[in-house]
């Protein structure tokens, strides 16, 4: 329940997630194009401002030479007339400046007669036009050279200055009337996408709470027994990932049961045994002492036989732990083989068995000693166990550059075809009468393959009922941690 909590959670949080990206969606990209076309506008109404007034203080520059205004001020009217036309139509102050820096004329009637030197009429006395906008204090400043072409010689001669202020309020003004049309704009855009986040949103997640829903439905036992929300490609992917993880938790699961089912049995079988016996002796009055001896000596094999399997159980636990835990160490594999078999031959002899080990060279690998002992032990004892009377069990050790190879091969009863796939699952056992008989668990392979893939080899059975098993058993010379 606590992660169907923070499933819901987590898809609460997406809604608001998917509603913040709408928005960004949304307010970035316009206020972006606000600033965008203010500052667009703002340049664009500056530059055809400064051309048109250049261009007509290019045309009096002329005129201002063909009168000779700078030394008939007084008599040319017609110039005068002009300069304050071009005043009083942009806003803004003319002066002509001589060649002596002395103010000849000035519209604002303030400076006339006065005496200028700034950088911008300097330069323009070397025959620059100089062009400055003031955003800060709105106005258009330029000053322009006036130039006279001397006849017959083509000679060209810089005679004076006109500097020219004009005001940009009215850019200004009409750029706030602009900011303020764009802000609405802008703002009705930022609701436009709120309101398209939030419904879209809705829609978006609404299969992710489909898929929730489904979930908590699966864990209480009420609903399907498989996910299926394929609106997004996304909640299909999540479906099949999540189908697929619930089937192998059906599996572990299933083994579970089945695991603790095994265990409870095998563990009962002997104590009921040991019970009947006690009950049938403990029943009996004056029973001879050889009787009593029989049922003791059941008794002890019960017991033997609980031990077996709690040992059995131990390793397998052992088994299940990490690789971490082993113990790896150089081994000489075919001295370790001579030692399981000498301890196995009077099983053997008693079976009337004959036990061949066949090493094809020297090998010596990394492993845990103890783990792949009870491995190869189980492999050749299970070979001698589950063997006809008079047969023979072959064990032979070959290696590579990369591997060493075991191979136990019997003339045993063999395994069916069926039960091949199944006979390394705990307490699996092909034929159960014959292995109780003989005092099986049915956890031998299971200890057996744990040991191998732990020392990251692996293990492969073949057999033909009534002929034989063979098992052959790849494990690395070096081991990969």
């Amino acid at each position: 329940m606590t992660k169907l909590k923070k499933l819901t959670d987590f898809l609460g949080s997406l809604k608001w997630r998917l509603i913040l990206l709408f928005f960004l969606i949304g307010i970035i990209p316009s206020i972006l194009l606000r600033a965008g076309m203010l500052g667009s506008y703002e340049n664009q109404a500056v530059f055809i401002r400064t051309s048109e007034i250049l261009s007509q203080a290019k045309i009096l520059a002329n005129q201002i030479v063909s009168n000779d205004y700078l030394n008939n001020a007084d008599v040319a009217v017609m110039v005068d007339v002009q300069l304050e036309q071009l005043s009083t139509i942009y806003d803004g102050r003319v002066m002509i400046i001589d060649d002596s820096f002395h103010i000849v004329r000035d519209t604002y009637e303030l400076d006339t007669g006065k005496t200028i030197i700034s950088e911008e009429v300097i330069k323009s006395f070397s025959g620059e036009e100089i062009t400055k906008y003031d955003s800060e204090n709105r106005y258009i400043e330029m000053t322009i050279p006036i130039v006279r072409t001397d006849i017959g010689t083509e000679a060209k001669s810089i005679i004076g200055v006109m500097m020219v202020s004009v005001s940009t309020d009215s850019i200004n003004l009409n750029r706030e009337y602009l900011s303020t049309n764009t802000f609405v704009i802008m703002m009705v855009c930022i609701f436009a996408s709120v309101f398209v986040a939030y419904f879209a949103s809705i829609q978006l997640v609404k299969p992710f709470h489909t898929l929730s829903k489904s979930i908590e439905e699966i864990q209480t036992g009420y609903g399907e027994d498989v996910l299926a929300v394929d609106d997004y490609t996304e909640t299909r992917e999540i479906c099949e990932k999540f189908n697929g993880m619930l089937g192998r938790m059906k599996v572990l699961d299933d083994s579970r049961q089945e695991f603790v089912s095994n265990v409870s049995h095998e563990l009962k079988t002997p104590l009921t045994s040991m019970k009947v016996l006690a009950d049938s002796i403990n029943s009996m009055e004056d029973a001879p002492i050889e009787l009593y001896q029989e049922f003791m000596a059941d008794i002890g094999n019960e017991v033997e036989r609980e031990t077996k399997i709690i040992n059995d159980l131990l390793s397998l636990v052992k088994m299940d732990k990490s690789a971490a835990d082993l113990n790896i160490t150089n081994v000489n594999i075919n001295e370790l083989l001579e030692q399981i078999l000498k301890r196995l031959k009077p099983i053997a002899e008693k079976r009337n068995v004959e036990l061949v080990l066949e090493s094809f060279r020297p090998v010596s690998a990394d492993v845990d000693e103890v783990k792949i002992t009870l491995a190869f032990t189980n492999l050749i004892e299970n070979a001698i166990k589950y063997n006809k009377q008079d047969g023979w069990v072959h064990v032979s050790l070959n290696a590579d550059h990369q591997y060493f190879y075991l191979k136990v091969e019997d003339s045993g009863i063999g395994i069916p075809e069926e039960s091949l796939e199944h006979i390394f699952e705990r307490f699996y056992r092909v034929d159960k009468s014959h292995s109780r008989e003989i005092g099986g668990t049915g956890l031998g392979l299971a200890i057996t393959r744990n040991a191998i893939l732990m020392h990251r080899g692996a293990i492969k059975a073949f057999s033909t009922e009534g002929e034989g098993t063979i098992f052959n058993v790849r494990i690395p010379l070096n081991y990969i941690s």
